[in-house]
């Protein structure tokens, strides 16, 4: 069948497609191809830059051409790569070809061995994938955190001031607010997108061992370090060395190590929120034609949490999995990191996807302070804490003790039945007037 959202094999080229698109453009096989295209095209202009001969004579008006084969790179370049890939059975030896196909078009085919001079594999690749994941965090991911986080902080204010009953324990606690409870997830995601924004982008060039081996024998005298320093600066990485034939990933899997504490975040958000649904204190804006069961005509699920919850999940142990396994590799070089990188955007487009499905949520959500006002009114018990801290103060004989037979005897305690405690208490008239003044829709803290 022709591949379309109906026959995919995964549910995020299927039917979430629509909502990841964007990272297509950073992680899909034709955006690996251009970047790597794009990697060797820049590494041989900055071999003529460098004038070892004959790249001493490579024509000025020659540099202009090799970037029209980037700018010009569409599908029917990538499929020419992907079919000289069927005879070189090398996805980057492919893209080396092409480009010799393009010097030969272009006239400079005296230079086409200098392509791919003295690299392997590795060297296109660990500079490709770290740049297109450096784009894809500008432009797709570090976007939809800021605008998450926005609407997480637009809450916390909006609601700032409604006072909510708590539950530790999923029993009634000391009251709270509601809009501090969204600020306790902001505070939280700054935190981690903060720490996210200062990994570095780490590349690795260096020839087949990481030693430049095929570089100095070739030019002795040329500092290929410096070389490599100032080319891998220019892209905006970070150069690891030493290393092997391989980048070791470390960066990396500090970068999906701190993806997966974001996605932890959201999916206790997302627990939260759900919880707060199920108890009415939000309802859902619904949509006309759309159900919620198909049997239960009253249904409005909370969907969109339960979506960004599973499929953050899957993000972090996608994230789990690479970022224990690609920084381990056999000698000075297995294949396993090759298949695994293949997998970051599915990866980070489950971790948008969640995001995106609570985007959604939220800007469904509708406080419905009538049930909130009344959990607080039906909960008068929990005061409890604030008269026996504040007969604490006073010197009162046990006063958690007094509170304790009062609030535990299995019945339901109400305004006037406190009051009554308060009345019976040997405290002085202000004590007393001092611990009327507190009710659970007050007693919020600060």
């Amino acid at each position: 069948m022709k591949l379309s959202e109906l026959t995919a094999l995964s549910p995020l080229d299927g039917r979430y497609r629509d909502k990841i698109s964007e990272l297509s453009l950073y992680f899909s096989e034709y955006a690996l191809i251009k970047y790597r295209l794009a990697m060797e095209v820049s590494y041989f202009q900055a071999l003529v830059k460098l004038a070892i001969p004959p790249l001493d004579k490579f024509p000025k008006t020659g540099l202009s051409k090799l970037e029209s084969i980037v700018n010009v790179y569409d599908l029917k370049a990538a499929r020419r790569i992907k079919t000289l890939e069927k005879t070189t059975n090398h996805d980057v030896k492919a893209v080396e070809y092409y480009l010799k196909e393009q010097f030969q078009k272009l006239g400079l085919s005296d230079y086409q061995e200098f392509i791919h001079f003295g690299l392997t594999s590795q060297d296109i690749n660990n500079t490709a994938i770290p740049l297109s994941l450096k784009d894809a965090h500008k432009e797709v991911l570090l976007p939809a955190f800021k605008r998450l986080l926005g609407d997480l902080k637009k809450m916390a204010r909006q609601w700032k001031q409604v006072p909510m009953l708590a539950h530790t324990h999923g029993q009634p606690a000391s009251p709270t607010r509601l809009g501090k409870e969204f600020g306790v997830y902001v505070s939280r995601l700054e935190l981690q997108l903060n720490e996210l924004n200062k990994i570095p982008m780490a590349a690795k060039f260096g020839g087949a061992t990481g030693n430049f081996n095929a570089h100095v024998v070739s030019f002795p005298d040329v500092d290929w370090e410096g070389f490599s320093d100032r080319w891998i600066k220019s892209l905006g990485l970070k150069r690891s060395k030493p290393t092997t034939q391989i980048e070791h990933y470390d960066y990396l899997a500090a970068y999906l190590d701190n993806v997966k504490r974001i996605n932890t975040i959201l999916i206790d958000f997302s627990q939260d929120v759900w919880l707060y649904i199920a108890k009415n204190y939000f309802t859902q804006k619904t949509r006309k034609g759309e159900v919620g069961s198909s049997t239960m005509p009253h249904k409005v699920n909370p969907i969109d949490f339960e979506n960004a919850e599973g499929n953050l999940g899957l993000s972090t142990a996608f994230c789990n999995h690479l970022a224990t396994k690609l920084p381990v590799s056999r000698l000075q070089r297995d294949l396993t990191d090759s298949t695994l990188l293949r997998n970051l955007g599915v990866t980070l487009g489950y971790n948008l996807l969640g995001i995106t499905s609570i985007l959604k949520g939220c800007s469904k959500l509708q406080l419905n302070k009538a049930t909130l006002e009344h959990d607080l009114d039906n909960n008068w018990a929990v005061i409890g804490e604030a008269i026996q801290t504040i007969l604490r103060r006073e010197r009162y004989p046990k006063p958690f003790e007094a509170l304790k037979d009062l609030t535990r005897n299995n019945k339901k305690i109400t305004r006037v039945e406190l009051w009554s405690f308060i009345d019976s208490l040997k405290i002085p008239a202000s004590v007393k007037a001092e611990l009327k003044q507190i009710s659970p829709f007050n007693y919020t803290g600060i």
